[in-house]
């Protein structure tokens, strides 16, 4: 009898943790990811097959009940986060014309959480992370360091950095400098 395999997803930045005065990273738990592309027309009947509301306002995101992000990247274009459900067979049963893509192992994410968090983010993000111009729940594609990522800001204190799994050792390693000297 043959012997088969299972291929397991591992966590590129499983078991790291830094931290320094007043801020803390951690990778994200395990996610499955979808790029998702549509006309803005057809967003009420892939919202209804998500169960959410996909954000239509430029960098915007929103939440389920059950913990599902979408985050608007682009008037066609949103990123949908699911720690627990799988939003591909959801998106199958919309009727209307899209595009869905499993990105689960292309991207990874970092958690970056507490009083320094937005200092230690802007240190290599152009992006304007000040509380009245990015409030929580807000979310932008932009650029930290020499990569591209997507930062959503998911509390008060708290962000969500989510970038290729390639580049993942990078953005942690820029975001632990830049924590180290944020409060120095």
């Amino acid at each position: 009898m043959a012997k088969s395999a299972q291929a397991v997803r591992a966590e590129p930045l499983a078991g790291r943790v830094s931290s320094a005065a007043g801020v803390a990273l951690a990778p994200a738990a395990p996610a499955n990811r979808v790029s998702l592309r549509a006309d803005p027309s057809n967003a009420k009947a892939l919202s209804k097959a998500l169960g959410l509301d996909l954000p239509v306002e430029p960098k915007s995101s929103l939440r389920s009940e059950r913990g599902r992000l979408a985050i608007w990247l682009g008037p066609d274009e949103w990123l949908i986060i699911d720690e627990t459900g799988d939003p591909m067979t959801d998106l199958a049963k919309a009727k209307v014309l899209h595009s869905a893509v499993d990105i689960s192992h292309r991207n990874t994410a970092i958690l970056v959480s507490g009083q320094g968090a937005r200092e230690t983010l802007a240190s290599g993000c152009p992006q304007n992370l000040n509380n009245d111009v990015f409030p929580v729940g807000a979310a932008s594609r932009t650029v930290m360091g020499k990569i591209e990522v997507v930062i959503i800001r998911t509390g008060e204190t708290e962000f969500r950095v989510e970038c290729w799994r390639s580049f993942s050792d990078y953005a942690f390693a820029l975001l632990s400098e830049a924590a180290k000297d944020c409060l120095a």
